[in-house]
Protein backbone atom coordinates (compact mmCIF):
# COMPACT_ATOMS: atom_id res chain seq x y z
CA UNK A 1 0.00 0.00 0.00
CA UNK A 2 1.38 3.38 -0.99
CA UNK A 3 1.25 6.06 1.67
CA UNK A 4 1.11 9.66 0.49
CA UNK A 5 2.90 11.99 2.90
CA UNK A 6 1.59 15.53 2.90
CA UNK A 7 3.46 18.40 4.44
CA UNK A 8 1.73 21.10 6.53
CA UNK A 9 2.29 23.48 3.60
CA UNK A 10 0.01 21.37 1.41
CA UNK A 11 -3.57 22.76 1.28
CA UNK A 12 -4.85 19.22 0.80
CA UNK A 13 -3.78 18.33 4.35
CA UNK A 14 -6.35 20.67 5.88
CA UNK A 15 -9.70 19.14 4.94
CA UNK A 16 -12.01 20.11 7.78
CA UNK A 17 -15.15 21.77 6.39
CA UNK A 18 -15.47 23.77 9.62
CA UNK A 19 -12.58 26.06 8.79
CA UNK A 20 -13.47 29.30 7.12
CA UNK A 21 -13.37 33.05 7.61
CA UNK A 22 -16.76 33.20 9.32
CA UNK A 23 -15.89 30.61 11.97
CA UNK A 24 -12.50 32.25 12.57
CA UNK A 25 -14.00 35.75 12.67
CA UNK A 26 -16.57 34.91 15.34
CA UNK A 27 -13.90 33.40 17.57
CA UNK A 28 -11.68 36.41 16.92
CA UNK A 29 -14.38 38.87 17.97
CA UNK A 30 -14.88 37.01 21.25
CA UNK A 31 -11.14 37.11 21.88
CA UNK A 32 -10.99 40.79 20.93
CA UNK A 33 -13.34 41.68 23.78
CA UNK A 34 -12.06 39.09 26.24
CA UNK A 35 -8.34 39.73 25.81
CA UNK A 36 -8.85 43.48 26.11
CA UNK A 37 -10.48 42.93 29.51
CA UNK A 38 -7.68 40.52 30.46
CA UNK A 39 -5.02 43.06 29.57
CA UNK A 40 -6.65 45.90 31.51
CA UNK A 41 -7.29 43.79 34.62
CA UNK A 42 -3.76 42.41 34.39
CA UNK A 43 -2.30 45.92 34.41
CA UNK A 44 -4.49 46.76 37.39
CA UNK A 45 -3.24 43.68 39.19
CA UNK A 46 0.32 44.82 38.63
CA UNK A 47 -0.50 48.34 39.81
CA UNK A 48 -2.02 46.91 43.00
CA UNK A 49 1.44 45.74 44.09
CA UNK A 50 2.63 49.37 44.16
CA UNK A 51 5.80 48.37 42.27
CA UNK A 52 7.15 51.94 42.23
CA UNK A 53 7.05 52.13 46.02
CA UNK A 54 10.17 50.17 46.93
CA UNK A 55 12.49 47.58 45.49
CA UNK A 56 10.90 44.93 47.68
CA UNK A 57 7.61 45.26 45.76
CA UNK A 58 9.14 45.77 42.31
CA UNK A 59 9.24 42.45 40.49
CA UNK A 60 9.94 43.97 37.05
CA UNK A 61 13.06 46.17 37.22
CA UNK A 62 13.77 48.26 34.14
CA UNK A 63 10.14 48.50 33.02
CA UNK A 64 10.66 52.16 32.06
CA UNK A 65 7.83 53.54 29.93
CA UNK A 66 5.85 50.33 30.37
CA UNK A 67 5.02 51.54 33.87
CA UNK A 68 3.49 54.80 32.66
CA UNK A 69 0.04 53.97 34.04
CA UNK A 70 1.12 53.13 37.60
CA UNK A 71 -0.58 55.05 40.41
CA UNK A 72 -0.94 54.70 44.18
CA UNK A 73 -3.34 51.79 44.57
CA UNK A 74 -6.55 52.95 46.28
CA UNK A 75 -8.14 51.41 49.37
CA UNK A 76 -11.71 52.07 48.25
CA UNK A 77 -13.80 50.16 47.48
CA UNK A 78 -12.38 47.51 49.78
CA UNK A 79 -13.34 44.72 47.34
CA UNK A 80 -11.54 46.32 44.35
CA UNK A 81 -8.68 43.82 44.02
CA UNK A 82 -11.02 40.93 44.74
CA UNK A 83 -13.09 42.00 41.72
CA UNK A 84 -10.32 42.86 39.24
CA UNK A 85 -8.16 39.81 39.93
CA UNK A 86 -11.14 37.47 40.14
CA UNK A 87 -12.26 38.66 36.70
CA UNK A 88 -8.72 38.39 35.33
CA UNK A 89 -8.15 34.78 36.38
CA UNK A 90 -11.67 33.47 35.79
CA UNK A 91 -11.96 35.08 32.36
CA UNK A 92 -8.49 33.88 31.39
CA UNK A 93 -9.37 30.26 32.17
CA UNK A 94 -12.78 30.60 30.51
CA UNK A 95 -11.24 31.84 27.25
CA UNK A 96 -8.89 28.85 26.85
CA UNK A 97 -11.27 26.82 24.59
CA UNK A 98 -11.88 29.92 22.45
CA UNK A 99 -8.15 30.54 22.08
CA UNK A 100 -7.43 26.92 21.15
CA UNK A 101 -10.30 26.84 18.65
CA UNK A 102 -9.07 30.08 17.11
CA UNK A 103 -5.53 28.72 16.73
CA UNK A 104 -6.89 25.51 15.20
CA UNK A 105 -8.97 27.50 12.73
CA UNK A 106 -6.00 29.44 11.36
CA UNK A 107 -3.45 26.60 11.18
CA UNK A 108 -3.53 26.54 7.34
CA UNK A 109 -2.64 30.23 7.28
CA UNK A 110 0.43 29.63 9.45
CA UNK A 111 1.86 27.20 6.84
CA UNK A 112 0.73 29.02 3.68
CA UNK A 113 3.29 29.51 0.89
CA UNK A 114 5.03 31.69 -0.01
CA UNK A 115 5.68 32.72 3.59
CA UNK A 116 6.11 36.40 2.64
CA UNK A 117 4.50 37.95 -0.45
CA UNK A 118 5.12 41.62 0.29
CA UNK A 119 6.35 43.95 2.99
CA UNK A 120 2.82 44.42 4.33
CA UNK A 121 2.25 40.67 4.27
CA UNK A 122 5.58 40.12 6.03
CA UNK A 123 4.61 42.53 8.82
CA UNK A 124 1.28 40.75 9.18
CA UNK A 125 3.04 37.39 9.42
CA UNK A 126 5.40 38.76 12.07
CA UNK A 127 2.48 40.09 14.11
CA UNK A 128 0.81 36.70 13.77
CA UNK A 129 3.93 34.91 15.02
CA UNK A 130 4.14 37.21 18.05
CA UNK A 131 0.41 36.89 18.60
CA UNK A 132 0.35 33.09 18.60
CA UNK A 133 3.56 32.72 20.60
CA UNK A 134 2.65 35.47 23.04
CA UNK A 135 -0.87 34.13 23.53
CA UNK A 136 0.31 30.61 24.29
CA UNK A 137 2.99 31.96 26.63
CA UNK A 138 0.63 34.24 28.58
CA UNK A 139 -2.15 31.70 28.98
CA UNK A 140 0.28 28.90 29.88
CA UNK A 141 2.19 30.89 32.52
CA UNK A 142 -1.08 32.26 33.90
CA UNK A 143 -2.59 28.79 34.32
CA UNK A 144 0.62 27.46 35.89
CA UNK A 145 0.61 30.35 38.36
CA UNK A 146 -3.02 29.70 39.29
CA UNK A 147 -2.14 26.05 39.88
CA UNK A 148 0.97 27.03 41.89
CA UNK A 149 3.16 25.06 39.44
CA UNK A 150 6.16 27.30 38.77
CA UNK A 151 7.71 25.23 36.00
CA UNK A 152 8.91 28.23 33.99
CA UNK A 153 12.39 29.74 34.49
CA UNK A 154 12.60 32.98 36.42
CA UNK A 155 9.97 34.92 38.32
CA UNK A 156 6.36 34.84 37.17
CA UNK A 157 5.89 38.59 37.58
CA UNK A 158 8.41 39.95 35.02
CA UNK A 159 7.80 37.07 32.62
CA UNK A 160 4.04 37.61 32.60
CA UNK A 161 4.37 41.40 32.58
CA UNK A 162 6.72 41.70 29.61
CA UNK A 163 4.98 38.85 27.81
CA UNK A 164 1.67 40.68 28.16
CA UNK A 165 3.04 43.81 26.49
CA UNK A 166 4.52 41.85 23.58
CA UNK A 167 1.33 39.85 23.15
CA UNK A 168 -1.01 42.83 23.37
CA UNK A 169 1.06 44.91 20.94
CA UNK A 170 0.83 42.09 18.39
CA UNK A 171 -2.85 41.66 19.26
CA UNK A 172 -3.59 45.33 18.52
CA UNK A 173 -1.70 45.23 15.23
CA UNK A 174 -3.52 42.07 14.17
CA UNK A 175 -6.90 43.44 15.27
CA UNK A 176 -6.38 46.65 13.28
CA UNK A 177 -5.79 44.56 10.17
CA UNK A 178 -8.52 41.98 10.69
CA UNK A 179 -11.44 43.48 12.64
CA UNK A 180 -13.19 45.04 9.60
CA UNK A 181 -13.15 41.70 7.75
CA UNK A 182 -14.17 39.85 10.92
CA UNK A 183 -17.24 42.05 11.32
CA UNK A 184 -18.23 41.48 7.68
CA UNK A 185 -17.81 37.73 8.05
CA UNK A 186 -19.82 37.63 11.27
CA UNK A 187 -22.73 39.44 9.59
CA UNK A 188 -22.55 36.99 6.70
CA UNK A 189 -22.86 33.88 8.85
CA UNK A 190 -26.62 33.54 8.43
CA UNK A 191 -26.16 33.70 4.67
CA UNK A 192 -23.92 30.65 4.73
CA UNK A 193 -20.56 32.24 5.36
CA UNK A 194 -18.31 34.25 3.06
CA UNK A 195 -15.61 33.60 0.52
CA UNK A 196 -12.06 33.02 1.60
CA UNK A 197 -10.31 35.56 -0.59
CA UNK A 198 -6.85 34.19 0.14
CA UNK A 199 -7.85 30.57 -0.14
CA UNK A 200 -5.92 29.46 2.94
CA UNK A 201 -8.71 28.90 5.48
CA UNK A 202 -11.47 27.19 3.55
CA UNK A 203 -10.43 23.66 2.59
CA UNK A 204 -10.08 23.23 -1.22
CA UNK A 205 -11.15 19.58 -0.89
CA UNK A 206 -13.21 19.44 2.32
CA UNK A 207 -13.95 16.14 3.96
CA UNK A 208 -17.44 15.05 5.03
CA UNK A 209 -18.80 17.16 7.91
CA UNK A 210 -19.32 15.54 11.29
CA UNK A 211 -20.73 18.66 12.92
CA UNK A 212 -21.95 22.02 11.68
CA UNK A 213 -20.10 25.24 12.32
CA UNK A 214 -22.85 26.28 14.67
CA UNK A 215 -22.44 22.99 16.49
CA UNK A 216 -18.70 23.58 16.73
CA UNK A 217 -19.29 27.04 18.19
CA UNK A 218 -21.69 25.55 20.73
CA UNK A 219 -19.02 22.97 21.61
CA UNK A 220 -16.42 25.70 22.19
CA UNK A 221 -18.92 27.73 24.20
CA UNK A 222 -19.81 24.68 26.26
CA UNK A 223 -16.14 24.10 27.07
CA UNK A 224 -15.80 27.70 28.20
CA UNK A 225 -18.96 27.43 30.29
CA UNK A 226 -17.62 24.27 31.96
CA UNK A 227 -14.33 25.96 32.81
CA UNK A 228 -16.17 28.98 34.15
CA UNK A 229 -18.37 26.79 36.35
CA UNK A 230 -15.34 24.94 37.75
CA UNK A 231 -13.27 28.09 38.33
CA UNK A 232 -15.51 30.98 39.40
CA UNK A 233 -16.41 29.41 42.75
CA UNK A 234 -12.89 29.94 44.11
CA UNK A 235 -13.89 33.55 44.79
CA UNK A 236 -16.91 32.70 46.96
CA UNK A 237 -16.79 30.84 50.24
CA UNK A 238 -20.07 29.02 49.69
CA UNK A 239 -19.12 27.84 46.20
CA UNK A 240 -15.46 26.95 46.73
CA UNK A 241 -16.09 23.21 46.43
CA UNK A 242 -17.25 23.77 42.83
CA UNK A 243 -13.78 25.06 41.88
CA UNK A 244 -12.63 21.59 40.88
CA UNK A 245 -9.71 22.78 38.78
CA UNK A 246 -8.28 25.09 41.43
CA UNK A 247 -5.74 24.00 44.05
CA UNK A 248 -7.73 25.86 46.70
CA UNK A 249 -11.05 24.32 45.77
CA UNK A 250 -10.98 21.01 47.62
CA UNK A 251 -11.88 21.88 51.17
CA UNK A 252 -11.99 24.70 53.66
CA UNK A 253 -9.03 24.85 56.09
CA UNK A 254 -10.86 23.62 59.15
CA UNK A 255 -13.86 25.25 60.75
CA UNK A 256 -14.61 27.96 63.27
CA UNK A 257 -13.50 31.60 63.21
CA UNK A 258 -10.27 30.80 61.35
CA UNK A 259 -11.95 28.42 58.90
CA UNK A 260 -11.33 30.35 55.67
CA UNK A 261 -8.86 30.10 52.83
CA UNK A 262 -5.10 30.38 53.23
CA UNK A 263 -2.24 30.38 50.77
CA UNK A 264 0.84 29.65 52.90
CA UNK A 265 0.74 27.64 56.09
CA UNK A 266 3.00 28.40 59.04
CA UNK A 267 4.88 25.16 58.37
CA UNK A 268 5.47 26.07 54.71
CA UNK A 269 6.71 29.54 55.69
CA UNK A 270 9.19 28.04 58.17
CA UNK A 271 7.66 29.69 61.23
CA UNK A 272 9.27 28.60 64.49
CA UNK A 273 6.42 28.43 66.98
CA UNK A 274 8.80 29.21 69.82
CA UNK A 275 9.15 32.70 68.33
CA UNK A 276 5.41 33.33 68.28
CA UNK A 277 4.40 32.51 71.86
CA UNK A 278 3.21 35.50 73.88
CA UNK A 279 6.27 35.63 76.15
CA UNK A 280 8.79 35.48 73.28
CA UNK A 281 7.20 37.62 70.55
CA UNK A 282 7.23 41.38 70.36
CA UNK A 283 6.66 43.85 67.55
CA UNK A 284 9.47 46.27 66.70
CA UNK A 285 8.19 49.64 65.44
CA UNK A 286 10.65 52.19 64.05
CA UNK A 287 9.96 55.76 62.95
CA UNK A 288 10.93 59.41 63.26
CA UNK A 289 11.39 59.39 67.03
CA UNK A 290 13.15 56.04 67.34
CA UNK A 291 12.20 52.44 68.04
CA UNK A 292 9.73 50.84 70.43
CA UNK A 293 8.99 47.21 71.26
CA UNK A 294 5.42 46.15 71.92
CA UNK A 295 4.22 42.82 73.24
CA UNK A 296 0.73 41.55 72.55
CA UNK A 297 -0.66 42.98 75.82
CA UNK A 298 0.83 46.39 75.07
CA UNK A 299 -0.67 46.36 71.59
CA UNK A 300 -4.11 45.63 72.98
CA UNK A 301 -3.69 48.46 75.46
CA UNK A 302 -3.29 50.91 72.55
CA UNK A 303 -6.93 50.33 71.64
CA UNK A 304 -8.32 47.83 69.16
CA UNK A 305 -10.45 48.63 66.12
CA UNK A 306 -12.48 46.43 63.78
CA UNK A 307 -12.80 46.16 60.00
CA UNK A 308 -14.68 43.77 57.71
CA UNK A 309 -12.34 42.96 54.81
CA UNK A 310 -11.74 40.07 52.39
CA UNK A 311 -8.47 38.44 51.41
CA UNK A 312 -7.86 38.29 47.64
CA UNK A 313 -4.91 36.49 46.10
CA UNK A 314 -3.13 36.87 42.76
CA UNK A 315 -4.08 33.27 41.93
CA UNK A 316 -7.69 34.47 41.69
CA UNK A 317 -9.18 33.08 44.90
CA UNK A 318 -10.71 35.30 47.54
CA UNK A 319 -12.73 35.08 50.73
CA UNK A 320 -15.84 36.87 51.81
CA UNK A 321 -15.42 39.72 54.30
CA UNK A 322 -13.84 38.54 57.56
CA UNK A 323 -14.19 40.52 60.79
CA UNK A 324 -10.67 41.62 61.79
CA UNK A 325 -9.72 43.33 65.03
CA UNK A 326 -6.39 44.96 65.85
CA UNK A 327 -4.36 48.16 66.08
CA UNK A 328 -4.64 50.74 63.32
CA UNK A 329 -1.43 51.17 61.32
CA UNK A 330 -1.79 54.93 61.52
CA UNK A 331 -1.86 54.69 65.34
CA UNK A 332 1.37 52.72 65.31
CA UNK A 333 2.89 55.37 63.02
CA UNK A 334 1.84 58.09 65.46
CA UNK A 335 3.51 56.14 68.26
CA UNK A 336 6.92 56.72 66.65
CA UNK A 337 6.48 60.37 65.72
CA UNK A 338 4.38 60.31 62.56
CA UNK A 339 1.30 62.24 63.67
CA UNK A 340 -1.09 63.59 61.08
CA UNK A 341 -0.36 62.11 57.65
CA UNK A 342 1.56 58.84 58.16
CA UNK A 343 4.33 57.81 55.72
CA UNK A 344 4.90 54.60 53.80
CA UNK A 345 5.77 51.54 55.85
CA UNK A 346 8.12 48.60 55.35
CA UNK A 347 6.77 45.37 56.87
CA UNK A 348 9.00 42.44 57.84
CA UNK A 349 7.83 38.95 58.71
CA UNK A 350 9.13 36.00 60.70
CA UNK A 351 8.63 33.99 57.50
CA UNK A 352 11.77 32.18 56.33
CA UNK A 353 10.63 30.44 53.13
CA UNK A 354 8.80 31.61 50.01
CA UNK A 355 8.30 34.96 48.33
CA UNK A 356 7.16 38.25 49.91
CA UNK A 357 8.82 37.77 53.28
CA UNK A 358 8.83 41.57 53.28
CA UNK A 359 6.38 44.07 51.79
CA UNK A 360 5.88 47.82 51.55
CA UNK A 361 2.62 49.76 51.85
CA UNK A 362 1.91 53.27 50.62
CA UNK A 363 1.00 56.16 52.89
CA UNK A 364 -2.62 56.16 51.70
CA UNK A 365 -2.90 52.51 52.76
CA UNK A 366 -1.38 53.22 56.16
CA UNK A 367 -3.71 56.19 56.68
CA UNK A 368 -6.91 54.25 55.98
CA UNK A 369 -8.67 53.63 59.32
CA UNK A 370 -9.47 50.06 58.24
CA UNK A 371 -5.78 49.16 57.77
CA UNK A 372 -4.86 47.08 60.80
CA UNK A 373 -2.17 45.09 62.48
CA UNK A 374 -4.73 42.39 63.19
CA UNK A 375 -4.62 40.26 66.34
CA UNK A 376 -8.07 38.67 66.05
CA UNK A 377 -10.36 37.46 63.30
CA UNK A 378 -14.07 36.68 63.63
CA UNK A 379 -13.87 37.10 67.40
CA UNK A 380 -10.96 34.69 67.98
CA UNK A 381 -7.16 35.02 68.04
CA UNK A 382 -5.47 34.42 64.72
CA UNK A 383 -4.52 30.82 64.06
CA UNK A 384 -0.85 30.06 63.26
CA UNK A 385 -1.71 29.60 59.58
CA UNK A 386 -3.49 32.96 59.46
CA UNK A 387 -0.52 34.81 60.89
CA UNK A 388 -0.53 34.55 64.69
CA UNK A 389 0.56 36.52 66.62
CA UNK A 390 -0.14 39.47 64.26
CA UNK A 391 -0.72 40.15 60.59
CA UNK A 392 -1.40 43.07 58.27
CA UNK A 393 -4.83 43.52 56.73
CA UNK A 394 -5.37 46.39 54.29
CA UNK A 395 -8.49 47.12 52.19
CA UNK A 396 -8.22 46.34 48.46
CA UNK A 397 -4.61 45.11 48.73
CA UNK A 398 -3.38 41.84 47.15
CA UNK A 399 -3.13 39.03 49.67
CA UNK A 400 0.66 38.88 49.58
CA UNK A 401 0.84 42.46 50.88
CA UNK A 402 -1.26 41.48 53.90
CA UNK A 403 1.87 40.15 55.58
CA UNK A 404 1.51 37.41 58.18
CA UNK A 405 3.65 36.72 61.28
CA UNK A 406 4.73 40.37 61.45
CA UNK A 407 7.97 41.08 63.32
CA UNK A 408 8.88 44.68 62.42
CA UNK A 409 7.31 47.86 61.03
CA UNK A 410 9.53 50.66 59.73
CA UNK A 411 7.71 53.90 58.90
CA UNK A 412 9.31 56.25 56.36
CA UNK A 413 12.75 56.07 54.71
CA UNK A 414 11.76 53.54 52.03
Amino acid sequence: MRVSLRLPTSPGLWRSPLRGPTFTSLLGLVLLAGITVLFVTGLLSYAAYNPNLAAVNDKTPGKGLLGFYLFPWPTRPHWLYRLTQGVHVTLGVTLIPVLLAKLWSVLPRLFALPPVRSLAHGLERLSLLLLVGGGLFEFTTGVLNVQLDYLFPGSFYPLHFYGAWVFFAAFLAHAALKVPAALRNARAMRAGGSDDAEGVLTAPDPGPPTVSRRGALWFVGGGSALLFATTAGRGFDGLRRTALLAPHGGAEPGSGPNGFQINKTAAYAGIDRAETVADAWSLVVTGRTGTVRLGRAQLEALGLHSAALPIACVEGWSTSDQRWRGVRLRDLAALVGHDGDPPDVFVESLQRHGAFRHAALRANQVADPRSLLALYVNGAPLSPDHGYPARIIVPAAPGVLNTKWVARLTFGRL
